[in-house]
């Protein structure tokens, strides 16, 4: 197999994208659509633009001819051909274009926004499942209302309605506190004090948004008995998080604990603590890790990013994904550079004669689509 067949193999490949979120419902400008190519939620400087950014010249190379444009198109001009198309064009055309096969649709952020499972389906021609974000969970009940001492019983009950036909979970602890808290499971008399106090918050503020340790930790003890595979935010993000309380090797204690009950947990992202991550996805057998959203934000020097996923970890613990989030180009850029990063790493070690052609492609595969397949359970796409 030449580097062009390997090249051409892994093109193909229908990529599970195990955790994504919605594209954009409508149209945006380009004051809009700069702060959506960044993790940061404060102000754009005006003497800057965030087209001048690794991110920002992958769009304007990669995403400008899925739109009919000539590559690196400057600004003004790619934002105009986004808006004569439409939203539903451009989303269209991204996602056809990333050769995703099935998304895994995490659906607690700023859902007013984007599409959801039916609307993701309807515009990309393909399967989408969901996984649901625990702490939204949690946050639904304060606004119907909960009493305090009802919370651990409706949390259970509410959880479980709302799984019904996941076919995963996911937790920002590490946005709401950190990963360095207690990993041992709240009782019920802690969860309701906790409950209590933060209740009485959400009611003075106007705001429900849990970030109480102990309401976190029983969210994710009540997923652990859920059974579902787990994801967890790891690492890099916005200005919310504290980036030194996100590395997961803060998680070992917690993880130790969750091992007996057989419950898979997904790290997402990891940057740029991806190498602690392959440390953990070795050595515990219920970890797995992916390098996604770092992946996009890369750019050229996602390619780095990739190949450093593929050290230290078993090829079976490492997952595809985009985390992609509003603008469609991310779906798209989450997709192809991590399918460059691939070939680039996987055809020097075959030209090397360190793999035969036939690892390279089927490890690509595995990381791809089929891990995600088992993880998950998702019958039919193995």
């Amino acid at each position: 197999m030449s580097t062009e067949q390997l090249k051409a193999a892994i093109e193909a490949l229908p990529l599970v994208d195990h955790h994504v979120h919605g594209a954009l419902r409508a149209s945006v400008d380009q004051a809009a659509l700069e702060p959506m190519l960044t993790e940061s939620d404060r102000p754009i400087p005006s003497w800057m633009t965030q087209f001048d950014s690794q991110i920002g010249l992958a769009v304007r190379r990669w995403c400008a001819p899925v739109l009919g444009l000539e590559p690196h198109a400057d600004p003004d001009t790619y934002v105009a051909r986004r808006q004569e198309l439409g939203a539903r064009e451009v989303t269209r055309r991204l996602l056809a274009a990333s050769g995703i096969d099935h998304y895994l649709l995490e659906t607690g952020y700023k859902g007013e926004e984007i599409l959801g499972v039916d609307g993701m389906a309807e515009v990309s021609g393909r399967r989408v499942d969901e996984v649901v974000r625990l702490e939204s969970v949690l946050e639904q009940l304060a606004a119907e209302g909960v009493a305090a001492a009802d919370l651990p019983a409706r949390y259970r009950e509410a959880l479980a309605a709302r799984t019904a036909r996941a076919v995963g979970l996911k937790s920002i602890i590490a946005y709401r506190y950190g990963f360095d808290f207690d990993p041992q499971r709240p009782s019920d008399a802690q969860v309701v004090r906790a409950a209590g106090q933060w209740l009485s918050q959400c009611q003075a503020t106007g705001t429900v948004r849990v970030s109480d340790p102990v309401l976190l930790r029983f969210a994710l003890w009540t997923g652990v008995d859920r059974g579902l595979p787990i994801q967890l935010h790891t690492g890099y993000g916005d200005p919310d998080v504290e980036l030194h309380r996100c590395d997961p090797l803060l998680l070992t204690r917690f993880i130790k604990e969750v091992e007996p009950f057989g419950v898979d947990l997904l790290l997402l992202h990891c940057y740029p603590f991806q190498r602690n991550a392959g440390y953990l996805a070795q050595v515990f057998p219920h970890v797995y890790f992916d390098v996604g959203l770092g992946v996009n934000y890369t750019g050229m020097r996602s390619d780095a990013l990739v190949a450093e996923s593929l050290e230290l970890a078993p090829f079976a613990k490492v997952l595809f994904s985009s985390d992609a989030w509003g603008p469609p180009e991310l779906h798209h850029l989450g997709a192809l550079l991590w399918r460059r990063g691939m070939l680039r790493a996987l055809a020097a070690w075959v030209e090397a004669g360190e793999w035969s052609e036939d690892d390279a492609l089927r490890i690509a595969r595995m990381i791809g689509r089929d891990n995600a397949c088992r993880v998950y359970g998702l019958e039919g796409h193995s």
